[in-house]
């Protein structure tokens, strides 16, 4: 095909050029990316998401696994990356700083990607866009697993790419190498698979003729592999159904604004601007079958970013599924696609201005991204925890009314003693949820009952309890158990609010 002729004939024009000013650009842009990140990166409180990772990163390889299993097998390839970083420093600092790592990888591979469609500009123009990326800043904050989940989308469709232009198994085989993790990192990268094959299957292999039998043949045998690999998962889903997932919302029109206001990195009207210049330029042929590489090259990156999103929109009329920051993957397609709008502007000095314009506007909504979440309010279990370690009693015992209060409660008793924190020796004595001395699988799925409840409270002169995420309008069983049966037993009650907790403390005196 002429178009792929011309345009490796571009690359290898580019490769006989000195090399050595886009990469000393590409690595300030790593720098400054890393920099950016690491900045405030302690400032937000933990929250219970990121306890939660902490908390299952540390638990034995038995109960580990036992919890992977029923219920958490989604981030599995992150919680064992954090296991191993857990070992080198435990701060909440050091703690996030290994998504900063993640997020500073994919500045290059982002790069790599927009170079191989594209060229040099659009690519260096790409990854400073993505560096300074509220959508980006904010999970890459964070010790959950989105940072990583972009990195490996990123690379797979790099690598997939790669296949397809130069049809080798090495590339075949990073192709499903990182395919087969970023499902590990995140179930929904299945959504990124399933717009690979899309495009592929909708617009044709960008082959020539006589090799596109080899590559068709090559990807079914990368897809029946990487089929295999995440056949775990698809058991794991098989299993749950949409359990772990019903505490979605269907979203309103205001949070679908949101969403794209800071996917976009605090430009959604000129993002949607450059979208429409670069559709414009590249033809009437741009949704046709069998096109050529300027064309394929756009409608893959678009399916990429709008297939997995607008899929989710409305599936979620059924069943909400669609969630912000499990969009994240798609950020990548997102602004190269920008980029490449804006290096489509009719002057070289025009592009120019239009990119300086859009990172301006981007640094400014960057200090809001630094005190602020997208979402709801933060919970306050460290606020919490410290006011029930600084007011607690020797004989004092503690009950939390969900299972899984107990997580967020144990980190930030770690944190204050300098040690993973058991049921004795610091702070009141965990009554419930509890099967050892430390954090089991078994805790996680705890009933509490009224003779268990009677049972571990014996003897007990003040009993603390902990409500977690416990709504006014649909109370949680437990909690109006609990709030039943202490006031038969003891005297006086106290109550203190924290963002989404409130701490009882149930006294005899």
């Amino acid at each position: 095909m002429q178009a792929i002729a011309a345009n490796q004939s571009e690359a290898t024009s580019q490769s006989q050029s000195p090399d050595r000013p886009y990469w000393m650009t590409l690595l300030l842009l790593v720098i400054a990316g890393t920099v950016v990140r690491l900045f405030c990166l302690a400032s937000k409180p933990f929250w219970f998401d990121e306890c939660f990772s902490v908390e299952l990163a540390r638990m034995d390889w038995r109960n580990f696994l036992h919890v992977m299993w029923w219920r958490e097998a989604n981030m599995s390839l992150y919680y064992a990356l954090l296991r191993l970083w857990l070992h080198f420093g435990t701060t909440p600092f050091f703690i996030r700083s290994l998504s900063v790592v993640f997020a500073a990888a994919t500045v290059p591979a982002i790069y790599a990607l927009a170079r191989i469609m594209f060229n040099r500009s659009v690519a260096l123009v790409a990854a400073a866009l993505f560096i300074w990326n509220d959508f980006d800043l904010r999970y890459s904050q964070e010790a959950r697993s989105y940072a990583l989940l972009l990195l490996l989308a990123t690379l797979s469709s790099l690598f997939l790419i790669l296949f397809l232009r130069h049809p080798q198994k090495r590339w075949r085989a990073a192709y499903v190498l990182a395919s087969s993790l970023a499902v590990y990192a995140h179930l929904y990268a299945l959504l990124l698979l399933a717009a690979q094959w899309l495009v592929l299957r909708r617009a044709g292999i960008p082959v020539a003729e006589e090799s596109r039998s080899a590559v068709a043949s090559g990807l079914r045998r990368a897809w029946i592999t990487i089929g295999i690999a995440v056949f775990p998962l698809i058991v794991f889903v098989a299993k749950t159904g949409g359990g772990p997932i019903r505490w979605i919302q269907r979203p309103s029109l205001a949070d679908l604004w949101n969403f794209w206001k800071y996917f976009s990195g605090g430009v959604p009207l000129l993002g949607i601007l450059a979208l429409l210049l670069l559709a414009v330029g590249s033809g009437r042929r741009l949704w046709a079958r069998d096109q050529d590489w300027n064309t394929w090259r756009v409608q893959f990156l678009a399916i990429w970013f709008l297939f997995p999103i607008l899929l989710t929109i409305l599936l979620s009329f059924a069943r909400p599924v669609f969630y912000p920051r499990y969009m994240i993957f798609c950020l990548p397609a997102f602004l190269i696609l920008l980029a490449a709008g804006l290096a489509s502007l009719p002057s070289r000095w025009l592009s120019a201005a239009a990119v300086i314009v859009v990172l301006v506007l981007t640094l400014r909504t960057m200090p809001f991204v630094y005190a602020h979440d997208f979402e709801d309010e933060r919970d306050g279990a460290g606020t919490a925890t410290n006011f029930i370690l600084d007011h607690a009693r020797p004989a004092d015992g503690i009950i939390f009314h969900i299972p899984q209060a107990r997580v967020p409660y144990q980190f930030f008793c770690s944190l204050r003693a300098g040690r993973p924190c058991g049921t004795e020796g610091f702070g009141p004595d965990i009554l419930y949820p509890r099967h050892g001395p430390q954090l089991e699988y078994l805790d996680l799925k705890s009933k509490l009952s009224p003779d268990l409840l009677r049972s571990i409270i014996a003897a007990r002169p003040r009993i603390w309890v902990v409500l977690m995420y416990n709504g006014p309008k649909l109370p949680d069983p437990t909690a109006v158990l609990l709030k039943q049966t202490l006031p038969q037993y003891y005297l006086h009650v106290q109550s203190r609010q924290f963002p989404k907790v409130e701490v009882l403390l149930y006294s005899k005196e």
